[in-house]
């Protein structure tokens, strides 16, 4: 069994790719076999809406025709057994890398028929793991969950079933001392990352565990 990560993270060695980590740790204590994909180390874009995707007896039907240094991962993805996708939210959302990469995932297995079949060779098990600056409290408070939940919607009719972790409130400086940043409690950031991220670590542990199962 195949299991890939793909960090949507510009930091290879934080909270994201950390949880990411564990994730495949988990898989391979069920004996998975697992690699990490840092979407930053490429060089490529999202879809550019050629639609030969979808072009009748075209010959990337079925499959993006842009061929970059994402290419080869796109492939990795439609033979592995399961995925877990992981970013921290900007702005409210996903970053713009792993959202390039969802597009260019996704759409050419999307059918523009009247139930919007997927092309996707296998049903697969998706993992999506989500690192918040903010609190439990301010994430209730904002739609951001509606926006990724629209995501998970749209990954789970074409590959397979999600489940998700939200990991909130992360350590995100060394020294939060040097930036402005009234809007944190540094000594609760310290706090928490010391006492509640080892527990997030374990749950996507868990995650990666399950998924493979």
């Amino acid at each position: 069994m195949k299991i890939i990560a793909i960090n949507g993270s510009p930091r290879n060695k934080e909270n994201t790719a950390t949880l990411l980590k564990k994730a495949l740790e988990g898989a391979a204590s069920n004996g998975a076999e697992t690699e990490m994909v840092h979407l930053y180390d490429y060089n490529y874009k999202g879809c550019k809406s050629c639609f030969a995707c979808k072009l009748i007896n075209g010959s990337s039907y079925g499959q993006c025709s842009i061929k970059d240094e994402i290419s080869p991962i796109l492939e990795k993805v439609k033979n592995a057994d399961a995925v877990i996708l992981g970013s921290p939210i900007y702005l409210g959302t996903i970053t713009g890398e792993i959202k390039s990469f969802i597009e260019r995932l996704i759409f050419p297995y999307l059918v523009y028929d009247e139930n919007y079949s997927s092309l996707f060779p296998n049903r697969i098990s998706v993992g999506f793991i989500y690192t918040f600056g903010v609190n439990e409290q301010r994430l209730e408070q904002t739609k951001w969950k509606d926006v990724l939940k629209y995501n998970e919607i749209v990954i789970e009719r074409i590959l397979g079933k999600v489940e998700s972790l939200y990991v909130t409130d992360t350590y995100q400086f060394d020294d939060y001392s040097k930036y402005v940043s009234t809007a944190f409690d540094a000594n609760e950031k310290l706090k928490r990352r010391k006492e509640v991220f080892p527990q997030d670590c374990e749950k996507s542990f868990d995650l990666g565990e399950r998924l493979v199962q």
